[in-house]
């Protein structure tokens, strides 16, 4: 089955992470929200670089078997021990623009299907710079679009999980940024992918919220009036 932000936690794991966060939230003002998503960007630059690339090579060697296979023999025998680039550079002499033209693009319309179809394969034509900053601008977004810098003192902290690039943001409001530092959310971040990746998931964002809750509790100690603002439950998007 494949996995995205409908059951990327099963209904158990819910429930805990749900437990997780009131129980983080019994000692602080703060708000956390857990949200996941299924991908922070669409990447379509990298899915017509990839389509295009996998065309082009895919077309190169139909162009090839289907023209040069006869002559195989030939090329060997030009050396002992012929390296990739001699072989390459052999056999592209077989290769008429007329028809390699029209089978990339025919081949290029598949191959942006595939793309599409399995997201995973166009992460390979991008930048990992280009990644980090995808999650951070989708994650910035989720903070504003869910309405977590609307808590009273400013206190809300998003933990953002992407499936697709394996990533995790996590956020905090302008009144937590003024007390806490940033790598100390970075450093919950990596423990909180570190668990993912070994197939911890739910345990992992268990601990991180819990975590989130005790740091919180230092400097933004519960209320007398205090009221929980953000829901409990594990926000999805696409």
């Amino acid at each position: 089955m494949k996995m995205n932000s409908k059951n990327f936690f099963g209904d158990g794991d819910r429930e805990s992470i749900r437990k997780a966060v009131e129980k983080a939230e019994q000692s602080t003002s703060g708000e956390i929200a857990v949200m996941v998503v299924g991908q922070s960007d669409s990447y379509r630059e990298a899915a017509t670089l990839g389509a295009v690339i996998c065309a082009g090579l895919l077309g190169l060697a139909i162009e090839i078997f289907a023209t040069a296979l006869p002559g195989s023999v030939e090329v060997w025998t030009h050396s002992s021990a012929p390296g990739t680039l001699h072989l390459i550079a052999e056999y592209s002499r077989y290769v008429s623009l007329w028809t390699f033209i029209p089978v990339v693009f025919l081949l290029y319309f598949p191959m942006m299907f595939l793309m599409n179809r399995l997201p995973g394969l166009k992460l390979l034509f991008v930048r990992h710079g280009r990644i980090n900053e995808a999650v951070r601008e989708r994650a910035l977004r989720a903070f504003y679009e869910r309405g977590l810098y609307r808590t009273r003192d400013e206190t809300g902290v998003l933990v953002f999980i992407t499936i697709l690039e394996r990533h995790v943001w996590i956020i905090g409001d302008r009144g937590i940024n003024a007390k806490i530092a940033p790598d100390y959310w970075k450093n919950l971040a990596a423990e909180l992918a570190s668990g993912i990746k070994a197939g911890k998931q739910a345990q992992a964002t268990c601990s991180v919220v819990l975590r989130c809750g005790e740091e919180l509790a230092r400097h933004f100690p519960i209320k007398a009036d205090d009221t929980n603002e953000l829901p409990n439950d594990v926000i999805t998007g696409e």
